[in-house]
């Protein structure tokens, strides 16, 4: 849901024509526009609202160096280092079955004991690995048997889906030579003067809304072992309390926008947008012309897919690349 990795080539001609030193990747989401840009040599800054966003920047772009070893992989796949079993009771018959929940469980009785870069390796691998063995991808139904299509990620048992993206996870570590930082929290809070500055907000729909966290409440949870989260105890997915964005509602997104805009008006921003959602294209140009004369549109024929299975929907839009300098 939102991810930009199909869209890199387009983002890369961009980036490079742009030029610049630094950059914020201010909805860094998945992580791959902030990949994207300390591969092409800026000092990146990532941001999300939500912590397990972040973490995936701190793994693959913050870190420059750190990997987990084959003995760091089969103590977190071993025996549990604890009793604890938070996830086996709190999620008892949700998402996943008994021996993948005490795997979870396990993993993070050694995941705990970890410090530096490698502990946000570790937890990025378990999150995708989560996100790969639930159908869809998404934790917002208690039943996911009619979207098991069969596919290899559905057979895989969480520690095997672990031991492989470990060492995916491990690939991805380089370095450009320069210190990058990722932070958690509100867009507004972050500081100001990057050379370029990129924008990828929840796409406000026509109807209903943009909820991250209704959808990725578990992978959000499982990057902090639910560590002063409120869980929804009257809810049948165990829901973690959503933050509120403005960004994720018609009637608010406009005004967030403007506001954002002004935020990094001495910046040249990039920012990616969908033909069907709210505002439109028409709005959002003239929103940045409030603050920049050099207003560029580029539309992008795109297919969006909501889930993983075969059944998943599927829409043809454009998405679109402001560029505002």
């Amino acid at each position: 849901m939102g991810s930009k990795y199909k869209l890199v080539p387009h983002l890369a001609s961009t980036f490079a024509e742009l030029g610049g030193q630094t950059a914020l990747d201010a909805f860094s989401g998945s992580g791959v526009v902030s990949y994207l840009l300390k591969s092409m040599g800026y000092e990146v800054t990532s941001n999300d609202f939500m912590n397990f966003p972040s973490v995936i920047a701190t793994a693959t772009t913050v870190n420059n160096s750190q990997k987990l070893t084959v003995a760091d992989i089969d103590r977190i796949c071993g025996p549990s280092a604890d009793d604890r079993d938070f996830i086996q009771q709190t999620f008892d018959g949700l998402y996943f079955d008994q021996t993948d929940r005490e795997f979870l469980d396990s993993a993070w009785s050694h995941i705990d004991t970890m410090v530096g870069y490698k502990r946000s390796v570790a937890i990025s691998a378990l999150v995708l690995s989560a996100a790969r063995r639930q159908p869809r991808g998404v934790f917002t139904f208690t039943d996911a048997s009619r979207y098991n299509d069969g596919r290899r990620d559905l057979t895989l048992t969480l520690q095997e889906h672990f031991r492989e993206h470990a060492v995916s996870y491990n690939r991805a570590v380089f370095t450009n030579g320069l210190r990058h930082r990722a932070f958690v929290g509100d867009v507004y809070d972050l500081p100001t003067g990057y050379d370029v500055v990129y924008l990828d907000p929840p796409y406000a729909p026509p109807r209903d809304d943009a909820d991250y966290m209704k959808r990725y409440h578990f992978l959000e949870g499982l990057s902090v072992y639910w560590l002063d989260q409120v869980i929804m105890q009257n809810t049948l997915t165990k829901k973690i309390e959503k933050k509120y964005t403005p960004f994720a509602y018609k009637r608010t997104v406009e005004e967030a926008m403007r506001n954002l805009f002004k935020k990094f008006s001495e910046s040249t921003i990039v920012l990616s947008y969908s033909s069907n959602a709210v505002p439109d294209k028409d709005t959002i140009v003239a929103l940045l012309r409030e603050v920049k004369d050099d207003v560029t549109v580029i539309p992008i024929a795109h297919t969006y897919t909501f889930g993983t299975h075969v059944g998943a929907t599927r829409r043809g839009a454009s998405e679109y690349l402001f560029v505002a300098r």
